[in-house]
Order: structure tokens, then sequence, then C-alpha cells
């Protein structure tokens, strides 16, 4: 089977199409499939609905979608960095649904796991159980969360192999990995593809067995919130 692709638009094709659910990795700006994303934007799809920690910012990450008004729906946990998120949902623009951050990676990891639904005591007793099954386990209440099964997965990760066995970069390994396994396919953009046999296998973040396509690319790898300290005058 063919893994390894030229470029993210090759891998993206006869795979997306108008109206998909996609489930995309990265937290902020760290770790997001931004080749991916990019070529999202240049396909044209439309009405898509994205599940994702957050929605990047307005010219970088998903936000680039929301820019062409390609995004219909946000199954999101942040999405405070992002103005234009802001007015499209506001204005009715843009559906929204809102997901404790544990939450919304339990449904991706459930979704992958197959498990169709799960109970958590997050959210008992605010908006977020409204319309939500409760049940009651050792006398404490509890709701009940569908498992994400996303129609493709993008992801981004530091090196893989030819098989797709992927390892990930400190916090960027966070929604990448959920994100990876609730989809029917995923595609994982990397910034290295070494020889198979040279990653150590109890390094291995993600077999390759959920990897179905691959690229290799050069990445900005965005800072969101520079923070730096006054020069101290000698």
């Amino acid at each position: 089977m063919k893994k390894i692709y030229a470029n993210a638009t090759e891998a993206l094709d006869g795979v997306l199409t108008d109206g998909m659910l996609i489930a995309a990795g990265g937290f902020g700006l760290c770790g997001i499939p931004e080749l991916l994303l990019e070529a999202i934007k240049d396909s044209g799809a439309q009405d898509l609905t994205f599940a994702s920690n957050n929605a990047g910012v307005d010219d970088f990450g998903i936000g680039i979608l929301l820019q062409t008004k390609q995004v219909k729906k946000m199954i999101s946990s942040y999405v405070g960095e992002n103005a234009e998120f802001m007015r499209q949902y506001l204005a009715g623009e843009l559906e929204l649904e809102f997901n404790p951050q544990g939450t919304l990676a339990e449904r991706m990891r459930a979704g992958g796991a197959g498990i169709p639904g799960f109970y958590t005591k997050t959210g008992v007793g605010t908006v977020i159980a409204e319309g939500k099954e409760h049940k009651d386990f050792n006398g404490e209440t509890y709701i009940m969360e569908e498992g994400i099964f996303a129609d493709l997965s993008i992801v981004k990760a530091w090196k893989a192999d030819d098989t797709g066995n992927l390892i990930f970069r400190k916090t960027a390994r966070n929604f990448n990995v959920p994100a990876a396994t609730c989809g029917k396919i995923c595609i994982a953009e990397v910034e290295e593809i070494v020889p198979r046999g040279s990653l150590d296998p109890d390094c291995i973040h993600l077999p390759g067995i959920y990897v179905h396509r691959l690229i290799q690319g050069d990445h900005e790898k965005r800072i969101e919130q520079r923070t730096t300290r006054k020069k101290e005058e000698a």
C-alpha cells in the first residue's frame, strides 16, 4: 500500500469532499497540520465540520478556512484567539458545539476505539449537559457523550518511517494521537521520513496501522503568543 505522497494536495486527492467531518490534531498553533489545512483551503471544499481543540488564529491554522467560509461547524474546546471565529459565531454564520477539553479528547479516543458513547461527570449541571442523557452511578450523576467518528483525520508529527509509524515532539503529541485514530482515513504530515527500522519501537507514539497517507514538508511552526522579557539596562 502506497503511503508516501509528494505533497498535501496529492495526499488529499480522492479523499477530500464537501460536507466532511474532519478531526484535526494540534493545540493552539502547536502541532497543527498546517500544510494540509492550506491544501484544504486551496481545494475549495465547502460545508466542512472540524473537530479540533481550537480554530487557530485569524490567518493561520483552521483560521484560514474561516476566512474563506469553508467551515460550517466547529466542535471545539477553546476558541478565544480568533476574532473572525467570534464574528461569524455571533453573526449566526458558524455553528459551534462546545466541548470541555478532556471530553473532546475522550470523544476522539472513543471513536478510535470503536466506542459509540461514554459517561462523564464533566459538564453536569451546565449548558453542556442540556439535551444529553443523564445516568447515576454510585450516587453520582453523569452525562453521556458520543464518540467522534470522523470522515478524515489530519495530524502533524515530527518523524515517521515509510510505514507510517509516528513520533510526535513534546506537546505536539496532545490532540494528534486521538485525532489520528478516530478518522476513517488518516493523513499525517511530518518533518522527516526516516528509513524503516530506524525508529525505536518503544518510542513510537502512533502505530502506522492508523496512518493511510503521509507527506513530508517544511513547516512554519508559528508561535501563537510570544512573550519576551524587557532588556535590563546595564
